[in-house]
């Protein structure tokens, strides 16, 4: 195994940058993954690894994690505790990291299945926080359109390996998805903080449907609210007038899910 001990060694600006960058990630077909854990998933789901890096206290304290990663095929380096701390974006590093492919990109839908929809979330913690909600609650897939990048470094950590293993759908255009979607049976619906807006435990949710949910600040697009069938809305007591996105998209999925 190779040994990186340059914080400056091409490779490791490489996946810093991977790290830092969404559209150096889109450009290059690769995310960056970090963590023991993490990594493992990645191996275990079949994420393609291209490069792994380990220092040697990782390779002696996770070694059934690193053997997984290692026995995947990909190009294995170690790397000293300060090359560590320099492609870490955490406090105590543990010491595994790895360069991966990104997933294909697609629009296909299941239009008997179950989907959440999110437009231009920007919070990456709000995103992989809805996709372990995705997971564990069973949905066919998430809709993501605009907003964050699923593979942005918080993202993946909150969704605590998720988002390598759910169905993603990335559209173009979210209202000619939606439009579409309607063509085809499916039921949409738009999540508003609004009055006027159906009881989201009153509506029927049987065959397939899309939820959305919108931006954190601004909500959905109008645009997006047009083009779906109807808006629904959680019941809220108190003075709150709204709704975490990523609270919110684990009460619809909980109630599409019932």
């Amino acid at each position: 195994m190779e040994k990186i001990t340059a914080r400056t060694n091409d490779k490791i600006k490489y996946a810093v940058r991977l790290g830092e960058s969404a559209s150096f990630r889109k450009q290059n077909g690769e995310f960056f993954l970090e963590g023991a854990r993490l990594c493992f998933d990645a191996a275990k789901t079949g994420v393609e690894i291209k490069q792994a890096f380990f220092t040697a206290s990782a390779l002696e304290k996770y070694s059934a994690y690193a053997e997984s990663i290692i026995a995947t095929g990909c190009i294995c380096f170690e790397i000293s505790g300060d090359v560590a701390k320099k492609l870490s974006d955490t406090e105590n590093p543990q010491g595994i990291f790895c360069i991966c492919k990104s997933k294909e990109k697609t629009e296909k839908l299941n239009y008997s299945g179950k989907y959440l929809a999110l437009e231009n979330l920007q919070d990456p913690s709000n995103l992989g926080a809805v996709c372990r909600t995705v997971e564990a609650l069973g949905l066919d897939g998430l809709i993501v359109s605009g907003g964050c990048d699923i593979n942005n470094p918080k993202a993946l950590r909150a969704a605590m390996g998720s988002s390598m293993r759910i169905s993603l759908v990335e559209p173009q255009n979210l209202v000619s998805l939606l439009e579409d979607a309607a063509a085809n049976g499916m039921q949409t619906y738009a999540s508003v903080p609004r009055s006027d807006a159906s009881d989201i435990r009153k509506v029927s949710l049987e065959g397939g449907v899309i939820i959305c949910v919108g931006n954190e600040g601004s909500g959905l697009s109008q645009s997006a609210i047009e083009a779906c069938k109807d808006a629904v809305t959680i019941p809220m007591g108190g003075r709150a007038e709204s709704f975490n996105a990523s609270a919110a998209a684990a009460i619809l999925a909980w109630e599409l899910m019932r």
